[in-house]
């Protein structure tokens, strides 16, 4: 239909289903359903995502939902960067002190938390942002959850028992060896991608790619970027600002509370250096590089992720790549923020290509 015939004009992102009538029946009604069109802030950590966000609230009434692996744990403010409360009071937040540090928080929970939280937000007539760096949960709620096959819970147990006695290092080494397209990350993740590949006998990428289910929504990437020497700058002043607001102190709070030194809340950047610490392994005058040596390979970990996990084999040039946008970010939040909002209203209320007939 063309825009000049509808009239209410063109149709928004939280309208209904569209509905057509088959030829020749009166009775039967098919119903045409997509998911939602809903714009995702990624980027790697210290990129300014958040302050992108909290611009774009200022041109828009959005709710935003964190797809943040570490910020849904409770007590862990200062080293997951969450947001200030006056951001918080200024912008609703949805994704954020989800579940205590010493529970597990999957992807796939993920997906079917946002998935409800997308379809609350639109129902009270607010625009969803999804804003975070973690891409298995962007991936999760825009592609949809795989079919976890079914795993024997007492071989799952020994090889938890088993995996706990790894370091690190040693349990990613057969994360990678077992499951040739395992990404790397956390102490959590790379025993996810041992427990399924030994259990199953395919990897977990595998089973992500063939055993997958239909997303909650239809992305539009907005990946912000920035040249390599700023971005370590600014991983170190946030560092900087993280070890003066007391991040220590924060992980020894949570720590009085007995919560593990290696529960999955605290299978992070910052706070497994600062669990070093405590603990002896770190000398404390080690502590500030230590933690920025760790968030740099962290942020080149993210920038390969999206890189090509969301572009695929187009996605080697700079600009928009089909659903993807890349943003230089060194331009202020406020002047990203213009640029996002105006291109958001082109993507979702496109201009007819039709002229508007003269009556």
């Amino acid at each position: 239909m063309r825009n000049a015939e509808c009239k209410e004009g063109c149709r928004k992102a939280s309208d209904p289903p569209l509905q057509f009538r088959t030829p020749h029946s009166t009775f039967r009604t098919l119903t045409v359903t997509h998911p939602p069109l809903v714009p995702v802030i990624v980027g790697p950590t210290a990129v300014g995502k958040t302050a992108v966000a909290a611009a774009w609230a200022e041109c828009e009434s959005i709710t935003v939902v964190s797809a943040d692996a570490r910020q849904v744990y409770r007590g862990l403010d200062i080293g997951t960067a969450k947001p200030s409360g006056a951001l918080l009071a200024r912008v609703p937040h949805l994704g954020l002190d989800v579940v205590e540090p010493g529970e597990r928080y999957s992807a796939g929970r993920f997906a079917r938390d946002a998935a409800q939280w997308v379809g609350e937000i639109r129902a009270a007539g607010r625009q969803p942002v999804v804003v975070g760096g973690t891409g298995l949960y962007v991936r999760a709620l825009a592609e949809g959850l795989f079919h976890e096959p079914p795993l024997d819970p007492a071989r799952r147990e020994r090889l938890r028992v088993w995996a706990a006695a790894l370091t690190p290092a040693r349990l990613a080494h057969w994360a990678a060896r077992l499951d040739r397209r395992f990404a790397g990350g956390g102490r959590q993740r790379a025993g996810r991608a041992v427990e399924v590949a030994l259990l199953t006998g395919r990897g977990l990428s595998w089973w992500q790619e063939h055993a997958r289910e239909t997303g909650a929504m239809r992305p539009w990437y907005i990946q912000l970027t920035l040249p390599r020497d700023v971005l370590h700058r600014r991983i170190a002043q946030r560092v900087d600002e993280m070890l003066a607001a007391g991040l220590v102190d924060e992980l020894r709070r949570v720590l009085a509370t007995g919560v593990a030194p290696h529960a999955p809340g605290l299978d992070g950047v910052g706070y497994r250096e600062v669990a070093a610490m405590l603990a002896g392994r770190l000398p404390e005058r080690d502590l500030r590089q230590a933690i920025v040596v760790a968030t740099r390979r962290y942020a080149k970990r993210q920038e390969t992720w999206f890189r090509h996990q969301l572009r695929g084999e187009t996605g080697k040039g700079k600009g928009e790549t089909g659903n993807v946008w890349t943003l230089d970010a060194t331009e202020s939040p406020d002047v990203l923020a213009v640029r996002i909002a105006a291109r958001w209203q082109a993507v979702t209320f496109p201009l007819s290509p039709f002229p508007i007939p003269r009556r």
